[in-house]
C-alpha cells in the first residue's frame, strides 16, 4: 500500500536508499552575521556553533572595527552565547574537541582551548620545533580529540589526545613538497593514519610508519590532482572530488571503489562530506557536495540528487546525518531509517504501515480497522516494534504521537506483551522534544542520544547552564542529580559575592534536593578553595557529613583544629592520627600541646603515638599535665627496658606516692632493697641474681645450702611461713636432702601441714620416705595419700575406721594380695550389715 503521509522531502538514491532533509530551526543570526564571509566550525551531536571571519575574503569594515578576528559562538539556533576577541596570534584553524571545548591553532604552534561561553580553559605546545604552522586538523582519535598540524616546511605533527599532548611527527621519511593538494586524518583500528594527495596520487602514512603506499584512485574520467578528500564520520570510508568534477567513493584504505560520478560542474567546491547512517556496509551511504549555493547529494549507487539555496551553504557531519546550516535555517540530512520506511515509505505493504493504517481507521470509526489487523495478525509484534523504532527517528512531535498511539494500539492485542521498549522510548521522545526545542537548542537524532547516553547529555546540558531541566530530566530518568547540583553550586561560587549567602544558598538547595544520600560538600568546598576562597570552603565543610571526606580538606585549608573536633567525632582511629600529625607539623608546639589537650580522646592517641615514637616528648606530656602516675609508670617501663632500674627507683617511687599510690610506692622501695640484695648476692655466690623475683631468690639461696640469709630475706620482705616451708620442701626434695626434710618435718609443727612432704617425695618415687609423714596427715586427706602410696592395708584399716564402703571397693580392686583381699571383704561385709 501507498502512504504520502510525511514524504514531501524524501528522495531516492537508488533501489530502497531513500533519503530525507528535515528543517530544525529558522535561524537567529544577528544582523552582522553572513556565512559568505564566514568560516563555520560546529561541534558534533548539537553542539555549539563557531564563526569566525574568512581571512581570504576581503569584507569593508566599519571605522571602528579591530582587523583582529571576534570568534563568536552560537547555539543551533543562531543564539549567540559568546564571543572571543583574538588577540593572540595569526589563527590557523578552530574545531571542537568531545567535551565541546573550542580548539584554537596558531601559526606558532600554539593550541588554545575556550570553553564555548569563550572562558580561557588551557593552551599548551605542539612542541618547541613546531613554530610555523601553516594548516592543521582536529579529528577523533581512539583515545580523545586530536590534533595534526602541517607546517610550511611540509612536515606533520600529530597529537592524538589534547588532554595528554605528546606531539609525534607523522614520520621522518616523510617527503612532502608544495604539490600537496589536500589532506586528511582517519584513525583505524586504535591507528592514527594520514591520507595525503599530491598530483593524482594519494599516500596513506600510518603514525609511525617507515613505508608509505601510494595509490591512484582508477577513473573513467582523466585529472591532474584532487581538490578535496572527505573521511566519513565514522572513518570507513573515503570521497575525493578532482580538479575536474569527478567524485569518487570508496574505503578507508583506498583498496574497494565504491562508484565514480562525475558532477559536471568545474567551479570549486567548498565541501565535501559524508552522510552516513551508522551502519559499515556502502550502501546506504552518500557524499555531498557542497558548491557556493547548491547541494549534490551523491549516493554509493551513482544517483544523485540537487538542492538549491540562496545562501552560502555549511555542511556539519554526524554520525547518522549532515546539518545544513544556512543564512536563514537549519536543515538535517539523513538516510531514512528502515522502521520509517516500512510505514511510509511508496508502495510499501509492511506489517507496520498497515498497523498504521488500521489505527488511523480506528480513529476515523471505520471497520477497515479490523480489516487491516486481520491482514497482519501473525507479525503484529514486529509491526508494534517497527512503529516504537520509528517514532524514534521523527523530529515532529504530531508525527512521534501518531506512532506511539499506532503502536499503543496494536500491542493491545498483544497478551504478554513486554512494555519495556515501549516505555523507554515514550520517556526518550519526551526528553529528545525538549532538548530540540528552540530554547535549548540541541537538534540530536535518537541514534546520537543513545551513543552518548544521558549521563553525558546531562553534562551538556549542566555546562550549558539549564540547571532546572537538568534537574527534572535526572528526576524523570531516574539518574543522579550530584553532579548537576554540584556543577551549579560551582557556578555560585565563581560568580557569587557574598559568600555567607552563598553558603546559605548551597546549603538550602542540596538539603532541599530530596536526594536518598545526603549531598557531599567536599568538591563544592574544594572549588572553592581553588579559586581562594578559603573562608567559604571552610564554611562548606563544616556541613559535610562524610569525615573522610571533611577531615582531609580541612586540613588542606589550615583549619587544623576544626579537623581534629571532626576526625574526634567520627572516632576513626586513622583520621584523627592524620588530623594530629598534621597539626604538630603547621602549630607551634606549645600551642599545639594546649589545643590537644582539650580533646581527650586525641590526646590519649597521642600519648600512644609518643610512647611508640618519642619517650621524651610523652615525657613532657606527663610533666605538664602533674600526671605522676602516668611519669611512675614511663619512669619504670623505661628503666626496666634500659636495666637501670636501680638508680631510677627513688623518682619513681615519689611519683607514686605523689600520685596517690602508696601501695605501688612500698613495692618500688622494696624493690629497690632487693636490687641491693641481688647485687650483695652476686658479688658472694658469682652466680646471676639480677632479675629474680623474691621467691625465686628464696629457692636458689636454698639450693645454696645458705639458709640464714634466705631466712633474712623472709623476715625483711615479710614472706609468709607457708610460702617459705613451701620453698624448703620442694628444694630439699629436688636435692634429694631426705635427712634434712625429715629434719625439717620434727623440728616443730609444719606450717602447711604434713600432705606436702608426701606429695614431694612421691613425686621423687620415694615411698619409703613418703612413709614417715603419711601417719601425721590430717584425718580428711590420710586415706586419700595411703591409696596414692599404695599403702593398701592401712588404707583398708582407715577406711573400715571411717565406715568408707566406696574406698574398700577401691582397695578391692587393685590389691593383688588375696590375704588383704579377704580382710577387705570382711571388713565391706561388716560395715554392709550394718546398714
Amino acid at each position: 500500500m501507498s502512504l504520502l503521509c510525511n514524504t514531501g522531502d524524501w528522495f531516492t538514491l537508488g533501489q530502497g536508499n531513500a533519503f530525507r532533509k528535515i528543517e530544525l530551526y529558522t535561524m537567529e543570526w544577528p544582523g552582522s552575521i553572513n556565512l559568505e564571509h564566514m568560516r563555520v566550525y560546529a561541534a558534533p551531536y548539537g553542539g555549539p556553533i563557531a564563526v569566525v571571519k574568512d581571512p581570504k575574503q576581503f569584507v569593508k569594515l566599519d571605522g571602528g572595527a579591530s582587523t583582529r578576528p571576534i570568534i563568536r559562538i552560537f547555539n543551533c539556533v543562531g543564539k549567540l552565547l559568546s564571543s572571543i576577541n583574538w588577540d593572540c596570534g595569526n589563527l590557523v584553524t578552530l574545531g571542537w574537541s568531545d567535551t565541546e571545548e573550542l580548539i584554537g591553532v596558531q601559526d606558532d604552534g600554539t593550541i588554545f582551548l575556550h570553553d564555548m561561553f569563550g572562558n580561557f580553559v588551557h593552551k599548551f605546545s605542539v612542541g618547541k620545533d613546531v613554530t610555523d604552522v601553516a594548516d592543521a586538523r582536529i579529528f577523533t582519535s581512539a583515545s580523545g580529540t586530536g590534533v595534526a598540524v602541517m607546517t610550511s616546511g611540509f612536515k606533520i605533527y600529530i597529537l592524538n589526545n589534547i588532554k595528554d599532548p605528546k606531539s609525534r611527527p607523522l614520520s621522518e621519511l616523510l617527503n612532502l613538497t608544495s604539490s600537496l593538494t589536500c589532506w586528511e586524518m582517519v584513525c583505524k583500528d586504535r591507528t592514527t593514519s594520514c591520507l595525503l594527495a599530491s598530483g593524482n596520487e594519494i599516500t596513506l602514512v600510518r603514525h609511525g610508519d617507515n613505508a608509505f603506499s601510494n595509490t591512484t584512485p582508477a577513473m573513467r574520467h582523466d585529472y591532474q590532482s584532487i581538490s578535496l578528500l572527505a573521511v566519513s564520520f565514522d572513518h570507513e570510508h573515503v570521497a575525493l572530488l578532482t580538479n575536474t568534477g569527478c567524485l569518487w567513493m570508496g574505503s578507508w584504505d583506498l583498496k574497494r571503489k565504491y562508484c565514480e560520478f562525475a558532477t559536471g560542474r568545474q567551479e570549486q567546491a567548498n565541501q565535501l562530506v559524508w552522510c552516513i547512517d551508522g551502519s559499515t556496509g556502502p550502501d546506504g551511504q552518500a557524499v555531498i557536495v557542497c558548491y557556493a549555493h547548491l547541494l549534490l547529494v551523491v549516493g554509493a549507487s551513482g544517483e544523485s540528487s540537487v538542492y538549491t539555496y540562496d545562501t552560502p551553504v555549511a555542511l556539519i557531519p554526524e554520525m547518522d546525518c549532515v546539518r545544513v546550516l544556512t543564512n536563514y535555517c537549519h536543515e538535517l540530512v539523513q538516510r531514512v531509517p528502515p522502521s520509517t520506511s516500512k510505514i511510509f515509505g511508496i508502495n510499501i505493504s509492511e506489517p507496520a504501515s498497515f498497523l498504521f493504517e488500521a489505527h488511523r481507521k480506528f480513529r476515523d470509526r471505520s471497520h477497515q480497522s479490523d480489516e487491516y489487523l486481520c491482514l497482519i495478525q501473525h507479525r503484529l509484534p514486529a509491526a508494534v516494534a517497527d512503529c516504537v523504532q520509528a517514532a524514534g527517528h521523527e523530529f515532529d512531535p504530531s508525527t512521534q504521537k501518531c506512532l506511539i498511539q499506532a503502536a499503543y494500539f496494536g500491542k493491545s492485542f498483544l497478551s504478554g506483551y513486554d512494555c519495556t521498549d515501549y516505555i523507554t522510548m515514550c520517556r526518550t521522545l519526551k526528553v529528545l522534544n525538549v532538548l530540540r526545542d528552540r530554547n535549548v537548542g540541541i537538534p540530536i537524532t535518537i541514534q546520537q542520544f543513545n551513543h552518548l547516553q544521558p549521563v553525558v547529555i546531562l553534562d551538556r546540558l549542566v555546562f550549558r547552564k539549564y540547571y532546572g531541566l537538568s534537574i527534572h530530566i535526572a528526576k524523570y530518568l531516574k539518574l543522579q542529580e550530584t553532579r548537576i547540583l554540584e556543577h551549579w553550586a560551582f557556578q555560585k561560587i565563581t560568580h557569587d559575592k557574598n559568600d555567607d549567602e552563598v553558603a546559605r544558598k548551597i546549603a538550602a538547595k542540596f538539603s532541599s534536593a530530596g536526594l536518598r544520600e545526603p549531598m557531599s560538600y567536599a568538591n563544592v568546598a574544594d572549588k572553592a578553595q581553588q579559586i581562594g576562597k578559603t573562608k567559604l570552603a571552610i564554611t562548606l565543610l563544616e556541613m559535610e557529613t562524610k569525615k573522610k571526606l571533611q577531615v582531609p580538606l580541612l586540613l588542606k585549608l589550615g583549619a587544623c583544629e576544626k579537623a581534629l573536633i571532626a576526625a574526634t567525632q567520627s572516632g576513626d582511629i586513622d583520621l584523627i592520627y592524620m588530623a594530629i600529625l598534621e597539626m604538630k607539623n603547621t602549630t607551634a608546639l606549645a600551642k599545639f600541646h594546649m589545643t590537644i589537650r582539650r580533646y581527650p580522646l586525641a590526646q590519649n592517641l597521642y600519648k600512644k603515638y609518643c610512647q611508640l615514637n618519642s619517650l621524651s616528648t610523652l615525657k613532657d606530656i606527663h610533666s605538664q599535665e602533674d600526671d605522676f602516675l602516668s611519669q611512675a609508670e614511663l619512669a619504670l617501663r623505661e628503666a626496666l627496658q634500659l636495666g637501670n632500674l636501680d638508680a631510677s627507683i627513688p623518682d619513681i617511687s615519689g611519683n607514686y606516692r605523689k600520685a596517690g599510690k602508696p601501695v605501688e610506692a612500698d613495692l618500688a622501695d622494696e624493690t629497690k632493697k632487693l636490687i641491693r640484695h641481688q647485687k650483695l648476692l652476686q658479688d658472694k655466690y658469682q652466680k646471676d641474681f639480677f632479675g629474680l623475683a623474691l621467691h625465686a631468690m628464696v629457692r636458689k639461696l636454698l639450693q645454696l645450702g645458705d639458709q640464714r640469709y634466705a631466712e633474712k630475706l623472709k623476715s625483711e620482705f615479710r614472706m609468709s611461713d607457708r610460702r617459705f616451708w613451701w620453698l624448703r620442701v620442694q628444694t630439699y626434695a629436688d636435692n634429694y636432702q631426705w635427712e634434712e626434710l625429715e629434719k625439717l618435718g620434727r623440728a616443730k609443727k609444719s606450717a602447711i601441714g604434713y600432705e606436702p612432704f608426701v606429695e614431694v617425695c612421691l613425686a621423687k618415687q620415694n615411698v619409703t620416705e613418703a612413709k614417715k609423714y603419711l601417719p601425721r596427715c590430717g584425718e580428711e586427706t590420710k586415706l586419700k595419700w595411703y591409696l596414692r602410696a599404695g599403702c593398701y592395708a592401712d588404707a583398708a584399716t582407715i577406711a573400715f575406721m571411717q565406715k568408707d564402703i566406696d574406698s574398700l571397693l577401691k582397695i578391692h580392686d587393685h590389691c593383688n594380695d588375696s590375704a588383704l583381699m579377704a580382710k577387705v571383704e570382711n571388713m565391706i561385709g561388716q560395715l554392709s550389715s550394718k546398714k
